[in-house]
């Protein structure tokens, strides 16, 4: 469908030096959507990610951060039957690649189907854990959540990082059935001197050492730790509130305990959540552990102009995740809600700092990551790339939106969930489309839109890094954004920094909506005042839409990318 410029439409308006006005626009750098955060394509979903630095098994000497999540493709439900990975040269964080499927369970010991569909087990969230024996041989250890009674402890190993992964605890006595002790949402580790432990639990968290002959059970001479830290809801939960996602890492001498917790009711001045990662530390690898905080909060915490703190972010959920260290900086990632609902999660990611003091009574400190629309950008996003409108990370509307699970009632803006489909094909039928994963960041595939944009809502994106030499132009800056009209009267506020004047924003362009517009996709050009472009943007700065209109409750248009450009 071709897109016609908003700006003829509202030439009436070109008196006002911000409002938009009919002009020629110059050709962009890509018809691609870059990478920004969520860092995998926006129509992958890919929760619970457990990031690893492995050596590349087909580049000897390089190494490759490979992500091991749930998948999110059952629509009604959380996670999916197959596991998948993605991966990505530690020395460019922007080109992720899809490695394939990892992992089926659909056949017991002796391949024969469970059932007469062939029905495959629901796998919730995994971890992976690098065994290398005495020759040097390495083998990667598979632990998902099967969600079938029998054979949640289920694991799986490989000789790659990528796989495939072949299940390896059959029971002897049963092919249908596994053995071993893992639990929900299991974490293992590998320690220095070869010991391993494993983690487990929902609400209950429980650890113990793993007998390395068969990775899932109880050393021998050892017993479980039950209870190793506390419940959200168990007397002794203290400070701790464990819900779920235990993840450990060793970072120096320190051992790290990563998982969900759910936040005290008033804490934070939200309600209460586990919508959040939490850490503890301890010097031995199963306690006893020190609180340490929160690492992010999937709510995106913000103050308003009122002083009060708000979600700018999905108001609630669940999160998974854990910590790494590439190329000498530490990341946390984790996952969003996109949709209405908790069964469309995307990978997200934010640098963070870490801190040990070594020793006995040492410590650790991470600081908190923060919500935002660069992931692996540190330095903001190029604005002369296109964006894709789902990149946000500050989406509010007039009121809070309410979380009743699994649901969430938005007011205002949202991230609608996308499946990388063709224009006119169901959910279902944009997940089975194969053609995605041949251009899997092309513009026909890797975008989400914004939706629900009502009087009263704000979104927007951190950071955008504007070049000063590149500004220092004698053509105007312009603001592009592709969008669809939706019949009302209104207009689209562009702030900086703060999304109001009282918090030091800076309102630097505006355009119209009118309720006769074709209800199809324009091509909004918004002049960006030259006050701006030449005193202001050089940097890193956000960016913020604000929408007003007269007519309440009712959507002026679907946002679906921008980019930044100059006119001719």
């Amino acid at each position: 469908m071709k897109a016609k410029s908003l700006s003829m439409i509202v030439g009436a308006a070109c008196c006002a030096m911000m409002i938009s006005c009919a002009q020629q626009v110059q050709n962009t750098k890509s018809e691609k959507l870059t990478v920004g955060n969520p860092y995998l394509p926006l129509w992958e979903h890919i929760p619970d990610g457990e990031p690893y630095v492995f050596d590349d098994p087909d580049n000897p000497g390089k190494q490759r951060v490979y992500i091991y999540g749930s998948h999110d493709d059952l629509i009604s439900a959380y996670c999916g039957r197959d596991q998948v990975v993605w991966s990505a040269p530690v020395e460019d964080l922007s080109q992720w690649r899809y490695d394939g499927e990892i992992l089926v369970v659909d056949k017991n010991a002796k391949g024969e189907p469970f059932d007469s569909a062939g029905t495959a087990d629901v796998l919730y969230a995994p971890d992976v854990t690098l065994v290398t024996d005495s020759t040097g041989k390495k083998t990667y250890y598979l632990f998902p959540n099967d969600q079938t009674g029998f054979r949640n402890g289920l694991i799986a190993k490989s000789d790659r990082p990528d796989g495939p992964f072949e299940v390896c605890n059959w029971k002897d006595d049963d092919p249908n059935q596994v053995t071993g002790i893992y639990g929900f949402d299991p974490a293992v580790f590998v320690d220095d001197d070869g010991k391993i432990y494993g983690y487990w639990g929902f609400g209950h968290c429980n650890a113990a050492e793993i007998d390395p002959a068969t990775m899932c059970t109880v050393k021998p001479g050892t017993k479980m730790v039950d209870g190793m830290i506390g419940g959200f809801e168990e007397p002794n939960g203290g400070d701790f509130r464990f819900f779920e996602a235990s993840s450990i890492r060793k970072i120096k001498d320190k051992y790290v305990f990563i998982y969900s917790r759910f936040t005290k009711d008033g804490e934070f001045g939200l309600p209460t959540s586990n919508y959040t990662l939490a850490y503890c530390y301890s010097d031995q690898p199963l306690g006893p552990w020190t609180y340490g905080g929160t690492i992010i909060d999937g709510r995106g915490r913000e103050i308003n102009e009122q002083g009060d703190t708000i979600a700018s972010a999905v108001p609630d959920g669940n999160t998974h995740g854990s910590i790494c260290e590439i190329n000498g900086q530490w990341y946390v990632f984790y996952h969003r809600q996109t949709g209405t609902d908790e069964y469309a999660r995307q990978a997200m990611v934010a640098p963070i700092t870490v801190k040990v003091k070594e020793g006995k009574g040492g410590w650790v400190d991470i600081s908190e990551g923060e919500y935002n629309s660069e992931g692996f950008a540190l330095n903001g996003l190029d604005p002369f790339e296109r964006h894709s409108a789902g990149i946000a990370c500050w989406l509010t509307g007039p009121k809070p939106s309410i979380h009743e699970w699994p649901n969430n009632t938005f007011f205002g803006s949202y991230v609608e969930a996308s499946y990388g489909g063709e224009e006119g094909m169901t959910k279902e039928e944009a997940i089975a489309s194969k053609a995605k994963y041949d251009a899997p960041y092309d513009l026909r595939y890797n975008t989400n839109r914004v939706v629900n944009n009502t009087d009263g809502s704000i979104v927007g994106y951190k950071y955008f890094n504007f070049d000063e030499d590149a500004l220092d132009e004698d053509e105007n800056l312009m603001l592009v954004v592709n969008l669809i009209p939706e019949g009302i009267d209104g207009t689209i506020e562009v702030w900086m920094d703060r999304p109001w004047e009282s918090q030091g924003g800076k309102q630097i362009g505006k355009t119209e909506l009118k309720a006769d517009m074709d209800k199809t996709v324009w091509k909004a050009a918004i002049g960006i005042s030259k006050e701006a472009q030449e005193n202001w943007l050089a940097g890193k700065h956000a960016i913020f839409f604000v929408f007003k209109s007269d007519t309440k409750d009712k959507s002026l248009c679907t946002l679906l990318d921008l980019v930044f450009t100059f006119d001719e």
